[in-house]
């Protein structure tokens, strides 16, 4: 595209194209000047949708087309918070390499971190999320919006190896 001017309607088609499953044609409408930050109906942008389902071709694509990891979804999240929560592991990697915000906080009080921790399942995935959050300067000693640290929230929510990656993240941390 030769212009700056990126059409919303397109950016609201690419959307449209990720709830079809249809990547590909979300790639042609962001090629075409497709807003990857215009949101529809339901407050998802090209980004945020694309980060929270694993599509990390059209992420790629909308962080070049110029998404902007501050626009929120409808529960106040950036593309890393579901990311982080549903276990894509390279789409988190991909948006903590491309800059986005580690620490943003949701509506519930939650970062990526927590999110990963209270929604996740203890397995390698949210494990290797949690090493990357911490790893990209995620705070571990943030507390979620009723005070509880990520540590506290990994024993609550049953996930030893979560709360072991923290600890041992605390530990280099302060050596």
């Amino acid at each position: 595209m030769t212009t700056t001017a990126r059409s919303p309607q397109l950016g609201i088609e690419a959307v449209t194209a990720l709830y079809a499953d249809d990547p590909e044609r979300a790639l042609a409408l962001i090629e075409q000047g497709a807003d990857v930050n215009a949101r529809n109906d339901m407050q998802d942008s090209v980004l945020l949708y694309a980060g929270a389902h694993g599509y990390d071709d059209v992420v790629r694509a909308a962080i070049a087309a110029g998404g902007d990891f501050t626009v929120t979804n409808r529960f106040g999240g950036i593309a890393l918070i579901p990311a982080s929560e549903k276990g894509h592991v390279s789409t988190v990697q991909l948006l903590i390499e491309a800059g986005c915000p580690v620490d943003h906080i949701n509506n519930l009080g939650w970062t990526a971190l927590h999110e990963a921790i209270i929604l996740g399942d203890d397995g390698p995935d949210q494990q290797e999320i949690v090493r990357l959050l911490l790893a990209g300067g995620a705070d571990p000693a943030l507390p979620d919006g009723e005070g509880t640290s990520p540590r506290e929230l990994a024993i609550r929510y049953g996930c030893p190896e979560v709360a072991a990656i923290i600890d041992e993240y605390l530990a280099r941390s302060n050596a």
